[in-house]
């Protein structure tokens, strides 16, 4: 059944609605029959006269004539750049096919296996917006309930990458390091880069946005330069760089996992299933063919036991070889913080002060991201085993390091007038005297994401103590920072409950 009486005109809505088509109709529509649709349900838009392909939305119903005119279709800010045509032209809408696709998901939910072809039917439908993001987290859900088996997490992987672009780097070695996160700080990826880019190692880091933490690699490099780079300014200056550090959405890297994680952030999912298939989609589309894999292992983190990074491992090394990227995976202590900050702004300082080589600099995120390195300058086979680490250091005290990744942030963009710390500021204090005997890294996480990171790029926290370290009652264990009143006030609220730090 069709809804169509005549054409709508088209309106641009200054809507941002994430990762999700939205269109808006009025309630008193002259030129569509509003009965027939509902709110929330999804139409496909298609423009007269042209052979436009018809894009699908979830429909808003509009009292506000201010929004929407009685004969026109309004379109969020992203379904509007989508459809790609202007204000004014004239469309119709009807209500959209129901993807088949949503059969394979509920036998999931049920607990079935998928193959190759079910995961390839669900990556197209969902890569072409054909699903609700009620319909995506159902996948997710089904995902993540008992998790995916092995050769789950291959197909998906598989059918991830197949729904974007992938680069050719023409070389027969391009490095690349990743970690699975869940440590807050570490931003390791940020030395790495310019120690092996300055080493002339070929290491393109695309990274994804923040899922569950405060900052990615990506929110915390836009601190200090663009990181939304088209495909052909990507290719020219890794080219000439040999690096560089950027978001993977604007290059269609696997784009079908940034669909995923807009609805995985709200929802904080994060399964080991989903995550392997995420990050090595990701990888492989970026051209990588060795890969370093940090696990960090603590009793917060989001690996819990050396017996679950062995697990995990021989999942990654498993999807890697059948998929021809060479995995190494290092599993690192995590029972603490990487560096001091933690959101965009503080992460950045951290960064910039190791590699500068500054008497402040977090000694910690130093060697980590010196022994991380040098694992990967292994890679090389001119670096004998065992020396990376030396070739590293030397990288990065001789200032060569420091000179590429300004030549990088030159490259990609460099902002010129970077943002600060938040300009809100309280001290979250030791409620006792003692000494410092864990940190809970999901509280810890949660605060600087109460503060505004990483939308707020300034918000987050900045730790002024470590482990074992002692502490005074009254004494400060570390500063807040947020941009507006109402999330300075939730955090702190939040912190003065419980500060994420136990004190024993």
């Amino acid at each position: 059944m069709s809804a169509n009486v005549s054409a709508l005109r088209l309106r641009a809505v200054r809507i941002d609605t994430d990762s999700e088509n939205v269109a808006y109709l009025a309630r008193g529509c002259t030129a569509c029959r509003v009965d027939v649709l509902r709110a929330a349900q999804k139409v496909s838009v298609s423009v007269v006269g042209a052979s436009v392909e018809p894009m699908l939305a979830v429909l808003n119903v509009v009292d506000d004539p201010s929004i929407v005119g009685p004969d026109e279709l309004g379109l969020s800010e992203q379904a509007f750049a989508m459809l790609g045509v202007p204000t004014g032209t004239p469309v119709t809408i009807g209500p959209a096919p129901r993807p088949a696709s949503l059969d394979i998901v509920r036998r999931k939910l049920q607990g079935e296996p998928l193959d190759l072809g079910a995961m390839r039917a669900i990556a197209r439908d969902i890569a072409a917006r054909r699903y609700a993001r009620s319909e995506i987290a159902a996948f997710l859900v089904a995902c993540g309930r008992e998790d995916l088996e092995r050769d789950e997490v291959l197909a998906l992987t598989r059918a991830m990458l197949e729904t974007g672009e992938r680069l050719d780097w023409r070389e027969p070695l391009v490095a690349d390091k990743h970690c699975i996160g869940g440590i807050p700080g570490n931003r390791t990826s940020m030395i790495i880069v310019p120690i092996v880019a300055a080493h002339g190692m070929l290491i393109p880091k695309t990274s994804s946005r923040a899922i569950t933490s405060p900052a990615g690699t990506a929110d915390t490099m836009q601190v200090l330069a663009e990181v939304e780079l088209a495909p052909a300014r990507l290719h020219e200056i890794v080219l000439r760089e040999r690096g560089c550090i950027a978001w993977g959405g604007t290059a269609r890297l696997a784009p079908l996992d940034d669909l995923l994680i807009s609805v995985e952030r709200p929802l904080a999912l994060d399964s080991p299933g989903l995550m392997v298939a995420s990050i090595l989609s990701k990888k492989l589309a970026a051209g990588s063919t060795r890969l370093l894999l940090d696990i960090p292992v603590g009793p917060s983190a989001k690996v819990r036991s050396l017996a679950d990074a062995q697990r995990l491992r021989k999942t990654f090394e498993h999807v890697g070889r059948a998929l021809g990227l060479h995995v190494e995976v290092a599993v690192t202590d995590g029972t603490q913080p990487i560096g001091r900050g933690i959101g965009p702004v503080l992460e950045a300082r951290d960064v910039m002060a190791v590699l500068e080589n500054r008497p402040d600099a977090p000694q910690d995120l130093r060697a980590k991201s010196l022994r991380l390195a040098g694992r990967i300058l292994e890679f090389d086979p001119d670096v004998r085993g065992g020396d990376g680490e030396g070739l590293a250091r030397d990288i990065l005290e001789s200032g060569r390091a420091a000179a590429k990744m300004a030549s990088i942030i030159d490259a990609q963009g460099r902002r010129l007038e970077p943002p600060g710390p938040g300009r809100l500021v309280a001290e979250i204090v030791a409620p006792r005297a003692g000494r410092i005997v864990g940190f809970d890294h999901l509280r810890l996480a949660r605060a600087a994401r109460q503060a505004g990171a990483p939308a707020s790029p300034g918000a987050g926290l900045d730790l002024l103590v470590r482990l074992g370290d002692p502490v005074r009652a009254g004494q400060p264990l570390y500063r807040l920072h947020a941009e507006t009143s109402g999330e300075f006030d939730h955090a702190r609220s939040g912190c003065d409950a419980d500060a994420g730090i136990a004190i024993g």
